[in-house]
């Protein structure tokens, strides 16, 4: 293993740190709390009072709400709450869209019914590119989710894998571009170089993905020797490679044993009626 690329993104590292310290500190004030209800509960039943029992529950209320606005003020980062802003303001403009379309069909009902029923061409009109709005309000709001997903499964395999943000989102978004699951891309590149930029191996593969130079030239003329050590570009080239594999043989465990030994020594073992098998695919997936 050698130096690993790209210095570890020391905010975001502190973030997933404070992340887990604040779950911890969640569980003891939830404990706190339960034990703060289950004494409020004790106290109503000794006075059997309504009053009691209502001042009761808005305290119970009330506690609870003081521990969750204590934890979110203290652990809330400048992306979650960025995220919950976006979130917010997309979702409050379509509940405002909707309303006002469900206010204006229903001005629409009422006035037909008033006058025979007919809609004028400029009312229709005016139905349609309301509903053109709350049809795009709907567009913004999946948008957002998609976002959200797709942060969530990065800062996921970020804390898995114990890598820096920015490698954890280059691998899963150029993974993606070149058709490949993000999660068996992550495997790969973990059982390759350990995540390691500059690593090269003795017969002379190279970088994140492990690419033979010949093969890597293959997929894109004109690159260098030092190029197969940008970030990018090495986990481009390794997915599409593994990629072209797949569509050739059209097995996972076959594709994944041709990235790692070769086609042509694949395709001979095979002729031959043996197995290319050696454990590798087995490292990566597990059970084949």
């Amino acid at each position: 293993m050698s130096d690993r690329a790209n210095e570890p993104d020391r905010d975001t590292e502190s973030r997933i740190h404070a992340l887990r310290q604040a779950t911890a500190r969640a569980a003891h004030e939830e404990q706190e709390a339960a034990e703060a209800r289950a004494r409020l509960r004790a106290g109503r039943r000794e006075q059997h009072h309504p009053d009691h029992a209502a001042a009761g529950r808005i305290g119970d209320q009330q506690l609870t709400m003081s521990i969750l606005e204590r934890w979110e003020a203290q652990h809330r980062t400048p992306v979650r709450t960025w995220l919950r802003e976006v979130w917010q303001r997309s979702r409050n403009r379509f509940l405002l869209g909707g309303g006002l379309l469900a206010a204006f069909l229903l001005g629409l009902q009422v006035a037909a019914s008033l006058g025979g029923g007919l809609l004028s061409g400029e009312l229709a009109d005016r139905v349609r590119r309301m509903e053109a709005r709350v049809n795009a309000r709907e567009g913004e709001l999946e948008l957002v989710r998609l976002e959200l997903a797709r942060l969530r499964n990065i800062m996921e395999y970020s804390a898995r894998y114990d890598i820096p943000s920015d490698l954890a989102t280059a691998i899963h978004d150029i993974a993606l571009t070149e058709g490949i699951d993000p999660a068996l891309a992550f495997r790969l590149v973990q059982v390759e170089s350990g995540f390691t930029r500059r690593a090269v191996s003795p017969v002379g593969a190279v970088g994140y993905t492990q690419l033979m130079p010949a093969t890597a030239f293959g997929l894109e003329p004109g690159l260098t020797y030092e190029d197969l050590f940008d970030r990018d570009t090495n986990l481009r080239l390794g997915f599409r490679y593994l990629r072209l594999m797949l569509e050739r043989y059209g097995d996972l465990r076959l594709a994944l044993l041709a990235y790692n030994r070769g086609p042509g020594r694949v395709d001979g073992i095979r002729r031959e009626g043996g197995d290319p098998g050696n454990g590798y695919a087995r490292s990566i997936i597990g059970g084949q």
